[in-house]
């Protein structure tokens, strides 16, 4: 199992001030990952927003399976009646318009200069707030970057005399308690590279590409049909040996093939990619509820039979 090291000290200080801030906000709108909407969804903000109208924009769209778009969508809808969800892309130039009206959908007496709608945009690291806010406003007044945690504190922007934006910085998960979910932002770039090890990351994510889109595989890194047949550790190695990442006497540069695999799939280069469904979501914490009964079966188990030797 991937451990993710990640304890940045600055987290205490965001969720303060969103807190602080909330009851001034009359829409959320909370940016997703859309090749991982769960993973990227952190609970903490869910606590925060619960009772806010929310706008969950699945952001990088365009980089997500579509089908797995139209099911993410379909869950949030039903899922909470105070919010809805819409598809996000980078460049996309309707995309300005469509979130404005919406917003204003949601909260129709916030449309004037008296009351301005206050809109507040949140989400985990790197999924691409401060992109997004740039388009809204129609300039560059979010700091941008494709590395985690770019944005420092709380800022307040206006798009128009009746619409105003609240950029917050991006909050991770205080514990992350599925496998899954380390390994997918790990994936998708939420996490900073010193907290990961891509070798794990890269063959998490071979694994995954096998069971779900291997002719994706096969056809990126031009792969034999057989070696899609391979375990994933092999499977890395023979991708590693197609793109050349072997060191002086034949030993293969793993670090360099892990960051190809991983930066290939963040670029979209792999496919469009999800690497989450809503059912497969319910499984896996439907296996890690049933892993940790049988742990604490175990360790009761242990207890009882050291009770009956003492």
């Amino acid at each position: 199992m991937i451990q993710i090291q990640w304890f940045p000290g600055h987290m205490n200080k965001a969720r303060k001030a969103l807190q602080e801030l909330i009851s001034e906000i009359d829409v959320v709108i909370e940016v997703l990952d859309a090749r991982a909407p769960f993973s990227s969804c952190n609970p903490l903000l869910q606590h925060i927003i619960k009772n806010k109208k929310i706008i969950k924009l699945l952001n990088k769209s365009d980089l997500a399976d579509p089908e797995r778009n139209k099911e993410w969508v379909e869950y949030f809808r039903k899922n909470n009646p105070n919010q809805v969800a819409i598809l996000g892309c980078k460049d996309n130039g309707a995309q300005k318009a469509k979130i404005i009206k919406q917003c204003h959908e949601l909260a129709p007496n916030r449309n004037s200069y008296e009351k301005p709608l206050r809109v507040m945009i949140t989400g985990i690291p790197n999924v691409g707030k401060s992109t997004l806010i740039n388009q809204l406003i129609g300039k560059k007044s979010a700091k941008t970057g494709d590395v985690p945690a770019v944005t420092k504190a709380n800022q307040c922007l206006i798009v128009n005399d009746s619409f105003l934006i609240y950029d917050t910085p991006g909050m991770m998960w205080q514990r992350i308690a599925y496998p899954q979910i380390g390994y997918n932002l790990a994936v998708c770039n939420s996490i900073g590279r010193n907290a990961i090890d891509e070798e794990s990351i890269s063959l998490y994510l071979i694994d995954y590409l096998q069971q779900y889109y291997p002719m994706f595989l096969h056809n990126r890194f031009k792969l034999k049909p057989q070696d899609l047949q391979l375990k994933s550790d092999e499977l890395f190695l023979a991708i590693a040996k197609k793109r050349g990442c072997i060191l002086q006497g034949g030993i293969i540069d793993k670090q360099k093939a892990a960051e190809i695999i991983i930066q290939e799939f963040r670029d979209g280069k792999i496919g469009a990619i999800s690497l989450e469904t809503p059912q497969q979501w319910q499984q896996w914490i439907e296996d890690f509820i049933t892993t940790q009964q049988k742990i604490e079966s175990l360790v009761n188990e242990d207890e009882s039979t050291e009770d009956q030797l003492s």
